[in-house]
């Protein structure tokens, strides 16, 4: 009997829009979902190779600035280490995969925010050969209220340090891509958390309907 692949499911979002509570709660909904634990990634980041990769993006260094096309070159080279070496061999051995940001962050960060869309379009194509996420659950929200959010957290790392205009290219991206894909639910993540988490569960509970009926 051929073993069923399992699901790729990623939650994407600007800074302070809730992420790690909607991630918390999601895998909690797939353990319960599939009677098993998803492997839960993030990115940059996610195999040894890649956290090195992350520090090298997350950390200001002044005396050798990091350049945009850089940056870039160093998201996808972490996500090829990522999903070469843990998400297609976990989905190939039938389990399920939770992921802190994918390939949609790097279109709306590097492509929208940076303004190297055809370059990000280009590795992605290269790199990822049309691999992508069975779902998406995108957390919308203004970016002057995500920062402020982000700012009580405590310090920001080099891109959260980035200009208001930034995310809201950023921002348009996300919505742009959410608009054009079927598989990117967008959740109003300026709603209280309460609220946030039922629209996710609303969410997520018929798309699987669908599914089973399917």
């Amino acid at each position: 009997m051929t073993q069923q692949l399992g699901k790729f499911i990623v939650i994407e979002g600007l800074e302070g829009a809730g992420k790690s509570s909607a991630i918390n709660l999601v895998k909690n909904i797939i353990s319960q979902h599939t009677g098993q634990d998803p492997v839960c990634t993030r990115e940059p980041g996610g195999t040894p190779l890649a956290e090195k990769m992350r520090d090298l993006v997350k950390i200001a260094d002044e005396s050798d600035p990091l350049c945009d096309e850089a940056e870039c070159l160093l998201f996808y080279a972490a996500r090829a280490q990522l999903i070469t070496n843990v998400i297609k061999p976990a989905m190939s051995a039938g389990q399920w995969v939770l992921g802190d940001r994918h390939n949609l962050s790097s279109l709306a960060y590097q492509g929208g925010g940076r303004g190297l869309m055809p370059l990000v379009k280009a590795i992605s194509d290269a790199t990822l050969k049309g691999f992508k996420p069975d779902l998406t659950l995108y957390l919308d929200i203004d970016p002057t209220l995500g920062l402020q959010r982000a700012s009580a957290r405590g310090a920001l790392d080099r891109i959260e340090q980035q200009h208001i205009a930034f995310f809201e290219r950023a921002r348009a991206t996300f919505l742009e891509f959410a608009a054009q894909d079927d598989s990117i639910i967008v959740i109003d993540a300026s709603q209280n958390i309460e609220k946030v988490h039922q629209d996710i569960v609303k969410q997520l509970t018929n798309v699987w309907a669908v599914e089973r009926i399917n």
